[in-house]
């Protein structure tokens, strides 16, 4: 055990306290762990989420969503060896921590984290396969023609972002709830906001 003094960054502790009562736990269960793999580790806060440091580059970040929470490791191809689930990390939406691999797994993680910036070794990530956008529904393509802003929105939007609404859409079980859930859409589209703008921090 080392006697090194973590370096804590008291605007992790308030992002901590501030996260649903579910992700609390889990939040200092990786805080503690990425701090004992890497006692020289550095915190900060970047894009309104922690994120872990070591010799001045980044090796992973965790956040903190209404119902689940990520942890992701930069160079995840070389640490874990897999492709990352946009917005959720390497391993999938985690809402306690039994969801996360052991402490040693996760801890051996880190410690190769650590070894790719010490070596300066950065692979080339392999850019992922685009997928292509949804095909819209006549009756809400019909009305996007209507409303230009929110067309443009929507237009401007990630496959993965169009097909968040059109999934939203296409799943509700009455036409009342489709009209409704259409109608918003086209009110949250014009002001830009993705589907899930809520749970976005």
């Amino acid at each position: 055990m080392t006697s090194a003094k973590p370096h804590y960054d008291p605007r992790v502790d308030d992002y901590i306290k501030q996260a649903p009562d579910f992700a609390r736990p889990i939040l200092d269960h990786l805080r503690a762990l990425v701090h004992a793999a890497c006692p020289q580790v550095e915190e900060a806060i970047k894009w309104r989420c922690p994120h872990f440091s070591y010799r001045g580059s980044l090796i992973c970040a965790m956040a903190a969503f209404k119902q689940h929470c990520s942890f992701h490791f930069r160079h995840y191809k070389e640490v874990v060896g897999t492709s990352a689930d946009e917005g959720m990390g390497q391993f999938g939406k985690i809402v306690s921590v039994k969801d996360l691999p052991g402490k040693k797994e996760l801890a051996a993680y880190v410690r190769k984290a650590m070894a790719v910036n010490e070596t300066g070794t950065k692979q080339p990530r392999p850019k992922a396969a685009r997928k292509p956008s949804p095909a819209l529904p006549s009756d809400f393509a019909a009305l996007l023609k209507q409303h230009a802003a929110a067309r443009k929105h929507y237009e401007a939007f990630s496959p993965s972002a169009q097909r968040e609404y059109v999934d939203w859409i296409t799943e509700a079980k009455t036409d009342a709830t489709r009209q409704k859930r259409m109608a918003t859409a086209v009110e949250w589209l014009t002001e830009g906001k993705h589907r899930n703008w809520k749970y976005m921090k």
